[in-house]
């Protein structure tokens, strides 16, 4: 098992330009350490690992609820898409991430760090060719915390779904829905 760099980003909250499509022809085909320490350095290294080794490789994202884990794999796969000139072909970054409102209505809730805490693990899976061009991807996600379901701690709120669906309870859509019968329950803390 190799372990490879480590990079510690922070999330600035802001627009930087050190994102631009020039920025990653810059790292495309550079060492690590040639260059100062960015996400496109280290997707870079598992791109020249891939096409060398003829191996998977894995970035793993990790960090606190709002520190940038989404922001940081979007980088990934635009940086992949990009030198691996597939880039306008496929827009792999907004098809990967096209399911993310629906997640983030289902998986995403009030702590008391951030107003919409992802839940969600997510494992991204992108496929490439022989040629090193994204072919496709995919999206697997896991509930991190079934207990928020019945419990919330004070100043949190359950998942954003729970909400969405008492305040649409009086529209004739959610009788179709086959849900009239748990609003029944005890009062939750909206």
């Amino acid at each position: 098992l190799f372990q490879g760099i480590v990079l510690v980003a922070i999330n600035p909250y802001e627009q930087l330009p050190i994102y631009e499509q020039d920025v990653i022809y810059a790292y495309s085909g550079q060492n690590v350490g040639d260059m100062d320490p960015h996400i496109f350095a280290v997707a870079e290294e598992a791109y020249k690992q891939m096409a060398r080794d003829e191996k998977n490789q894995s970035i793993i994202v990790s960090g606190e609820s709002g520190a940038g884990k989404t922001v940081s794999a979007k980088y990934a796969m635009r940086f992949f898409a990009t030198v691996g000139g597939s880039a306008s072909e496929t827009n792999i970054e907004a098809k990967v991430l096209a399911s993310s409102p629906i997640m983030e209505a289902i998986g995403n809730a009030k702590t008391t760090r951030n107003d919409n805490s992802s839940r969600f693990g997510k494992y991204i899976q992108i496929g490439f060719d022989r040629r090193y061009h994204i072919i496709g991807a995919n999206m697997r996600t896991y509930l991190l915390e079934k207990s928020r379901v019945v419990f919330q701690a004070e100043d949190e709120r359950n998942y954003h779904i729970f909400y969405q669906l008492c305040a649409s309870a009086s529209l004739p859509e959610f009788k179709d829905l086959g849900l009239s019968k748990y609003l029944d329950l005890p009062r939750h803390r909206l």
